[in-house]
């Protein structure tokens, strides 16, 4: 039996939809430096200051 298909046998984008987003961010010419602002809004690139340490028995 001869199925007719369009398009590719094999599938261009990763299964998992993480590396699938990432794969389609880098395709797009325009969007590469989406990731390196993602990282800088939520701070990913800074080191965390905000260790808490005790006082008085307590941790703030």
């Amino acid at each position: 039996m001869l199925v007719a298909q369009s398009g590719c046998v094999v599938p261009i984008w990763h299964a998992s939809p993480d590396q699938r987003v990432r794969q389609m961010i880098y395709q797009s010419e325009n969007y590469r430096h989406i990731p390196e602002i993602w990282e800088r809004l939520w701070g990913l690139d800074m080191p965390d200051v905000a260790t808490p340490y005790r006082t008085h028995g307590g941790v703030i």
